[in-house]
């Protein structure tokens, strides 16, 4: 999630961005996951619904060299480092904070390079800078679209359904095959139709 800095705001909230209505925070700050027994068909298995809190749901933070980081082209995919991080409007602390993001492993896509900062864009199409420290190459992805999807036991359609993740859950992208996906949600993992996640696939 992410908050705007003082002095200008939007309207329009995705599942990761912070709302001062307190019924927002809820929807938006206690994301579901359903377990499905493994050995059970998902229509007549019992559900046990599992309501994850940020901190549940966050992406391990790997360290990273700077270096390494500075000789990336772009566009690449990377993720919030810290559980709070500023974005400004210039590559610079002297530039004013425009957003504050507030979900670390949050992915973002870098576009371009300056020094030590990053002009990201982030899963609502919005753009920024941000200190590189900031940032870590471990890859996230955010579950997108309409509905429900589903985590299945394998890269295969027809395997076991294990999870049902909602719209906004981000987890650490694992690995991909063909056109699924490998996540891992606070220890909970699952096979995603790539096109269900934003941070998958090419940048």
């Amino acid at each position: 999630m992410r908050a705007k800095a003082s002095g200008g705001g939007r309207s329009r909230c995705a599942p990761w961005m912070w709302s001062t209505n307190l019924n927002t925070i809820q929807r938006f700050t206690r994301l579901k996951l359903q377990r499905l027994g493994r050995y059970h068909r998902p229509m007549i298995v019992h559900r046990l619904t599992a309501f994850l809190s940020l901190t549940a749901i966050l992406a391990v933070l790997v360290p990273i060299s700077s270096l390494g980081a500075q000789q990336r082209e772009v566009p690449y995919w990377a993720s919030i480092r810290f559980d709070e991080v500023n974005m400004r409007v210039g590559p610079s602390q002297e530039y004013p904070i425009e957003w504050v993001y507030k979900r670390k492993g949050l992915p973002v896509k870098v576009v371009r390079v300056r020094e030590s900062w990053r002009l990201v864009e982030d899963p609502e199409g919005e753009q920024g800078w941000i200190a590189s420290s900031q940032l870590t190459p471990t890859r996230g992805a955010i579950v997108i679209g309409g509905g429900t999807a589903d985590l299945r036991e394998a890269a295969d359609r027809t395997s076991a359904l294990r999870w049902r993740a909602e719209p906004g859950v981000v987890g650490e992208l694992k690995r991909c095959r063909e056109d699924m996906c490998e996540i891992d949600v606070g220890g909970r993992t699952g096979w995603v139709d790539q096109e269900r996640l934003w941070g998958a696939g090419e940048p």
